[in-house]
């Protein structure tokens, strides 16, 4: 097959638009080969989830699944009682970027809640926690995070503790959105049973995709009564993969000598490499923290126009003229410095 694109092309519009780590393609050729056997019963599967309770604890389980929205809508599912709504912040990834799938796919009503930095808090997910007992209202079930939150900005652990407890206490559990969860890691200096198992999240979505993997996230259960369930809901979504070793054998090499955790510090230290370039630029207000891999800002528009003529980017405010730049794993430096001397220039023309 031809190459059909320029191999030396970057963008700073989402890492997903990255390619593959160099050691996620060998894995894929070292679990090639041979037969195994389908669905999951095959041996990097089974390696999988003894690495997932090493990192997660020994109640974990793991359920490989295709892409993150499948990982959502299942693990929701899981959660949920039919007559369940799930409590998430107005910018959630599953009210904002998944289409109808939670709500056609899985059931599910989301009860929003207005947060400026995409994080939620006790005191604002009590604003939709309210009538519990009331056949006329959804009753709250779940609350909805992501690590990191749409807006680039990462739960410390604390927050989570908070957030759990407050859900616990009120009958209802958490699920973490983990999609970028390695950033989030790195950027908050702690490890997965610190942020995860000891704080009480009771649902997780790993997430590769966007961090040097090529397909698959891992839903992870932390409650036994949750996974009896999970292979049927798997299978009914269209998550349940054949040649799962394939899956598996990704997150194998991923999670080997810490790659994941290595792949985001790049990703955040060239986002923070950006966000400092642009501190002198005037015309240019960075409107979220900077804490992962991900820097919202606002810039006029003339400027705007001419930038996304060389580079592709999204726009995520047309009305405050604020877009989002995302770093990925093979973000370099001198592609950061590139960029930034472009918005400099396409500031600078009149």
């Amino acid at each position: 097959m031809n190459r059909l694109h320029d191999n030396q092309s970057y963008a700073f519009a989402s890492d997903n638009y990255s390619g593959v780590h160099p050691k996620i393609i060998q894995a894929l050729t070292i679990a090639n080969g041979g037969h195994q056997p389908a669905y999951g019963a095959d041996v990097y599967t089974l390696a999988l989830q003894q690495k997932i309770k090493q990192l997660f604890g020994e109640q974990a389980e793991a359920f490989p699944v295709f892409n993150g929205t499948g990982a959502n809508v299942t693990a929701l599912q899981a959660l949920l009682p039919r007559w369940g709504a799930v409590i998430c912040a107005e910018s959630a990834h599953i009210q904002c970027d998944e289409g109808v799938a939670p709500e056609h796919l899985a059931g599910v009503k989301l009860l929003t809640v207005a947060t400026d930095d995409g994080k939620l808090t006790p005191q604002l997910v009590a604003r939709q926690a309210w009538g519990f007992g009331m056949e006329h209202r959804a009753q709250p079930a779940v609350v909805y995070i992501s690590q990191t939150t749409e807006l680039g900005t990462c739960y410390s652990v604390a927050e989570i503790r908070d957030l759990a407890e407050y859900c616990h206490k009120h009958n209802m559990q958490l699920y973490l959105d983990g999609a970028r969860l390695a950033n989030a890691l790195v950027a908050e200096n702690t490890d997965a049973r610190t942020m995860i198992t000891d704080t009480g999240v009771d649902m997780l979505n790993l997430g590769g995709t966007k961090n040097g993997m090529l397909q698959g996230e891992c839903i992870i259960s932390m409650r036994a009564d949750t996974h009896a369930a999970m292979p049927y809901l798997r299978k009914i979504n269209a998550q349940l993969g054949a040649k799962m070793r394939f899956i598996s054998a990704q997150f194998l090499a991923w999670l080997e000598d810490d790659l994941w955790l290595d792949l985001a510090a790049s990703s955040n230290l060239m986002a923070k490499r950006l966000a400092a370039s642009l501190t002198a630029i005037e015309q240019v207000s960075v409107t979220q923290k900077v804490q992962a891999n991900a820097i919202f800002a606002i810039l006029p528009a003339n400027a705007r126009a001419r930038l996304h003529q060389q580079f592709h980017f999204y726009d995520w405010d047309e009305s405050k003229g604020e877009v989002r730049w995302m770093t990925s794993f093979d973000t370099t430096p001198e592609q950061v410095d590139a960029f930034a001397a472009a918005i400099r220039q396409a500031i600078a023309e009149k």
